[in-house]
């Protein structure tokens, strides 16, 4: 009788170039790309990751710039939540990153909308709306110093007095019921051309074809833009509103130029006390309480926007 049993196959020798492929994502590491790239990655770690690592140790002493550092707890966060001034600087810093989301994108939308349309001046238009975007905030902030200036017969007091609205004239840096809000419309102005060159961006992607289609179905202005145009600029809505609230959130050049603060307290947000606490007082340990408190707000709402707008794109 023949036997049936066979001889199990022999294990095929793996090929010479077959490495295991750990092996193979730690060899990447060592590609000549990665040479070219140590270089700045160390400077990176250097000027940027070891300092905001070190803060975090700075936030828990009391340092002052010059002597030794004293461990000190949660005392600088405890005193951050209890001092009016920070308190009250939180709400402006809220109340300014609100007015500039809502305001700065609704203002480039329209924008955008109006240099979407095919007339003869859209290309000189957009030039003229993104301008202010390339100014320093400095120069900005001291332009509207002389604009918001309280004289009478000056600046935007003047344009009121002549148009024969003088009853509106206003002392709109020196107010502490204006201050915040004058500061938001210079920030509005200087800014809303960039989002207008972000939506411009997405409004040049949408097909015109949908746009045909909806009105050869009899769909108005207003109903092509709402159920075309606007789910179709899901993405530059995404980015416009993440680069303002950041921006927002840890606004100062415009406000130290303008008002430093003031008048009073009525100006401040957590940046300038930030600021002041540290290069004013010397208080660097708080300071740096400030800062991380700021940097982990800042971090943790653009989380859950993106999270939200995000899933409003794919939907």
């Amino acid at each position: 009788m023949t036997s049936t049993l066979r001889p199990a196959p022999a294990k095929r020798a793996a090929p010479p170039g077959a490495a295991p492929r750990r092996r193979r994502r730690g060899a990447r590491f060592l590609s000549p790309p990665w040479w070219f790239a140590a270089p700045a990655l160390a400077i990176y770690a250097l000027v940027v990751l070891y300092p905001s690592l070190s803060g975090i140790v700075y936030a828990f002493t009391d340092w002052n710039g010059l002597g030794a550092r004293n461990f000190n707890g949660l005392a600088n966060f405890s005193k951050l939540f209890d001092d009016d001034a920070a308190r009250g600087s939180l709400v402006n810093t809220l109340l300014l990153t609100v007015a500039i989301v809502v305001v700065q994108n609704g203002v480039g939308l329209l924008l955008a909308l109006g240099c979407h349309a095919k007339i003869k001046s859209r290309t000189v238009l957009r030039v003229v709306f993104f301008a202010p975007a390339v100014v320093s905030p400095v120069m900005v902030a001291f332009l509207w110093k002389y604009i918001y200036n309280p004289a009478p017969d000056a600046g935007l007091n003047g344009i009121l007095g002549a148009v024969g609205l003088g009853g509106l004239r206003q002392d709109w840096l020196g107010d502490p019921d204006l201050a915040i809000w004058s500061i938001a419309g210079m920030v509005i102005w200087q800014f809303a051309g960039y989002s207008m060159v972000i939506f411009l961006a997405g409004l040049e992607g949408v097909p015109a074809d949908l746009h045909e289609a909806a009105m050869i179905d009899g769909a108005s202005r207003w109903q092509r833009f709402r159920h075309v145009t606007w789910p179709l600029l899901a993405p530059a809505v995404t980015i416009n509103l993440m680069l303002s609230t950041i921006g927002g959130l840890k606004l100062f050049d415009q406000i130290y130029a303008a008002t430093n603060g003031g008048p009073g307290h009525a100006s401040e947000t957590l940046s300038t006390v930030l600021y002041k606490q540290a290069f004013v007082f010397g208080n660097y340990g708080y300071s740096t309480a400030i800062a991380l408190v700021l940097a982990l707000f800042v971090a943790a709402v653009s989380m859950i926007q993106i999270h939200y707008l995000r899933g409003r794109e794919v939907a």
